[in-house]
């Protein structure tokens, strides 16, 4: 994958010569593919489902901040119970 990467912005480098606008094409598909590509396994993931190996990993970090999140708001409640409360009535409207 990695290589048909490189080999395409390679391509748009060079047409790039003509009309700039292409070096900004090949500057996006290597920034993408840094974010993006980089760590992925080349193989399908059999858990899940997925064909990309990126969703497991995106979801399983996505669980992580909302378990620490709901942690963080249970341990706010137990330590302060009447500014949770307050807060509760607020979101209710009353």
């Amino acid at each position: 994958m990695g290589t048909i990467v490189m080999a395409g912005a390679a391509v748009l480098v060079v047409l790039g010569f003509g009309n700039h606008v292409y070096w900004l094409a090949a500057a996006a598909v290597l920034f993408l593919y840094t974010q993006y590509g980089r760590g992925t396994s080349s193989t399908p993931s059999s858990r899940g489902g997925s064909s990309s190996g990126v969703v497991p990993g995106d979801y399983r970090s996505y669980r992580e901040r909302r378990d620490k999140q709901a942690k963080w708001e249970r341990r706010y409640r137990r330590d302060r119970p009447f500014e949770s409360r307050r807060q509760e009535r607020e979101k209710k409207g009353g």
